[in-house]
């Protein structure tokens, strides 16, 4: 009788690969490891009770993905945008989504049920806006944003899948991901500002169902620039805020040692 083939366990290995992914991917969304953080492999295999060869795996993938980067000195750390990289990721959005949506219109594959899906999602947002207006409030609170946050993913998200170019979609998801855990935490939006985020939605729906290409692209194209310019005042905001604070902490030091 011949030997009896031993067939390695692949999907418990896989699974703690995913484990650990996803658990490292998640302290970073939620802040717990912020821009600049040294990432332990070690502590994290303690963390979840595994080995470190599934935690190292996760960790290459993370830093494939952008999440994650390797210093000089061979540490692995959690990413910390520049500027030049903010303004690469939305111009890299920028050509990939109005792409996808020039398809979307171009060929009509925006079906009706997509439309009322779609549809609901611009609700959201206009529904949103009610509630600071009978709240009398100027602006979302933090839970109100996390749910302004989710229908705006989502509408984009199922626009770029119409393409049906899964690399498309990765892709932009990806950089959307690297934009809102990197770029500097934003502000509950203004009655004004989901009015404007409500129109060009709104704006993009129509225009893609009359299966308009060149207004599609416009739009699509004025909604993004305009997202851009926010992200990159953020940015120069929290750099001159950083500055400030360190300025006053010379100035501390300097009064401390007289």
């Amino acid at each position: 009788m011949g030997r009896k083939r031993i067939i390695p366990n692949v999907s418990a290995s896989t699974s703690i690969r995913q484990k650990a992914y996803l658990h490292i991917q998640r302290r970073i969304t939620t802040g717990e490891m912020a821009a600049g953080t040294l990432v332990s492999e070690l502590a994290i295999a303690k963390e979840l009770g595994s080995s470190r060869s599934p935690i190292r795996e996760a960790i290459s993938q993370l830093v494939a993905e952008g999440l994650l980067e390797q210093s000089a000195g061979g540490s692995i750390l959690v990413v910390r945008l520049t500027r030049d990289d903010i303004a690469d990721l939305c111009e890299l959005r920028e050509a990939l989504e109005t792409h996808a949506l020039r398809k979307v219109a171009r060929f009509g594959l925006m079906r009706a049920e997509d439309k009322t899906h779609l549809g609901k999602l611009v609700s959201a947002i206009a529904g949103l806006k009610q509630e600071l207006l009978a709240a009398g409030e100027s602006t979302l609170s933090e839970t109100q944003m996390k749910r302004f946050i989710a229908a705006d993913l989502n509408f984009h998200t199922i626009l770029i899948a119409l393409s049906y170019n899964a690399r498309i979609n990765k892709i932009v998801n990806d950089t959307r991901l690297l934009m809102r855990i990197f770029s500097m935490p934003r502000r509950g939006h203004t009655i004004v500002e989901l009015d404007r985020i409500h129109g060009h939605h709104e704006l993009l729906l129509e225009q893609i169902g009359r299966r308009e290409v060149d207004a599609t692209v416009k739009t699509i194209t004025e909604y993004l620039q305009e997202s851009q310019r926010e992200r990159l005042e953020e940015f120069d905001q929290r750099a001159r805020e950083e500055s400030v604070r360190g300025s006053l902490a010379v100035l501390l030091e300097d009064s401390f040692a007289l």
